[in-house]
């Protein structure tokens, strides 16, 4: 196929012509384009497709720059998609349908920033395509999906990084490497307070603008009437495309907490939650009020509230370490004046940035996350917010939200990654597919 500039009058037709289809087609694979991908030698330039380019879409493409220039866009929102391509040098080529945008040869990496229901089924078909991929968090919409993710990930050996940038920022990574190494003494619990989830509703059903592909922007979810409020930045405060605060603020921060605990590659052995649910029609449908505690089986809890100081604590049988995106504070830390933990001690991730960018201010940490991404994609090292532990961090999220949904407490076996005894919890790991857009792995 040609890659000349799509005008807006093909990219019009192209979005009649997939706004009719009932379905999407089958995403056919080929070797071809896998071994056309392969990493360039580090004096190479990269090339980079953008898919989801509204809020932190755009941002991580932008983030990219440094690194690669950014030569394809993909958006089912005409709009967005054209406001985006302004903004990057090079006038990249605009997709509605991203799959397009995986069969050219010429690109090596994929950002992903679309709603949280469709990054599995782009990581996936990115991967078989022979991109490496760099996607926001959470990783997921259910603990299936992760599963399959790891699997094809594993299969195609490419380079996903994940959008959970904490994990970068010298804060959060200094707290969770002197938990690590016993600068508090026994860790003995973790508490992490995310924020209130949004209420609101009835919304108003309307038609869908004629610049959205709303079927398309569904993907595997149930086809509804269309309310904007279930669309770009609010899709996160309805269960169907997202998870509340759970999976927004929680992929963060439960991240951290795993990460701290040391068991970002298991999970928690039960889960017990509390939780209000609005009863509105056409609203918002996430918990008003939530709690949830979890225990490890090291005898670690973590408890996580809706109320509270936003971020992360670590407690020891020795002292105990706050840490959010503001400060990392406690007597621990104070006590490095004295007592420091050097760089070249940490322990927790060997592979730094090799290509770091000038400093940009409050966007450092991230600049430096997607610096590792594209050091990786030269190095083919496991970047630090890999897929694995990304799927077990945001699988905590969904066992919260399976456990208030319940509305009881469960037993969770993080080897065999399902719920012991309780066939009606382990329903609750996948979700049905609309046909046309199911993930196939």
């Amino acid at each position: 196929m040609s890659h000349n500039k799509t005008t807006r009058r093909e990219f019009l037709r192209n979005a009649a012509i997939s706004g009719a289809a009932v379905g999407m087609v089958p995403y056919v694979f080929t070797a071809q384009r896998a071994d056309a991908a392969t990493a360039k030698s580090k004096n190479d330039r990269l090339r980079v497709g953008a898919i989801g380019m509204k809020y932190q879409g755009s941002v991580i493409a932008k983030l990219a720059l440094p690194y690669a220039d950014v030569v394809a866009i993909a958006d089912v929102d005409r709009q967005i998609a054209e406001k985006a391509q302004a903004e990057f040098p090079g006038k990249a080529d605009l997709y509605e349908d991203y799959r397009k945008m995986l069969d050219r040869n010429d690109i090596d990496a994929i950002t992903i920033g679309t709603p949280d229901h469709w990054h599995t089924k782009i990581v996936i078909d990115a991967c078989r395509a022979g991109k490496d991929v760099y996607c926001e968090k959470p990783l997921t919409l259910t603990i299936d999906e992760g599963k399959r993710m790891c699997k094809v990930v594993e299969e195609t050996g490419r380079v996903v990084q994940v959008g959970s940038w904490q994990r970068s920022d010298n804060r959060f990574r200094l707290a969770c490497e002197m938990v690590r190494q016993g600068r508090i003494g026994k860790l003995q619990s973790v508490e992490v307070v995310l924020g209130k989830n949004k209420q609101g509703g009835p919304f108003k059903i309307e038609k869908p603008p004629a610049h959205l592909n709303w079927d398309m922007w569904q993907g595997q979810t149930p086809d509804v009437p269309y309310i904007k409020e279930r669309c770009h930045y609010t899709f996160r405060w309805w269960y169907e495309y997202s998870g509340g605060q759970m999976t927004d603020w929680g992929a963060h921060h439960m991240d951290i907490a795993q990460w701290g605990i040391g068991l970002d590659h298991s999970g928690p052995v039960e889960v017990e939650s509390t939780a209000k649910f609005p009863n509105v029609k056409n609203g918002y449908n996430v918990a008003i009020d939530f709690g949830v505690k979890l225990l490890y089986e090291n005898g670690v809890t973590l408890e996580v509230a809706d109320n509270g100081r936003n971020g992360v604590m670590f407690v020891g049988d020795k002292g105990r370490i706050f840490v959010n995106r503001g400060t990392v504070s406690g007597k621990p830390v104070e006590d490095l004046k004295d007592d420091p933990l050097p760089r070249e001690k940490y322990t927790i991730y060997k592979h730094d940035n090799l290509t770091r960018p000038p400093r940009v201010g409050k966007h450092d940490a991230i600049l430096n996350h997607m610096g590792n991404f594209f050091d990786c994609i030269q190095t083919r090292e496991k970047p630090i917010s890999d897929v694995v532990s990304q799927h077990r961090s945001v699988s905590v999220c969904h066992l919260s939200n399976i456990s208030m949904w319940l509305g009881r407490k469960l037993k969770w076996d993080p080897q065999k990654e399902l719920f012991v005894g309780d066939e009606e919890a382990n329903a609750r790991l996948l979700r049905p597919q609309r046909k046309g857009y199911e993930i196939d792995a």
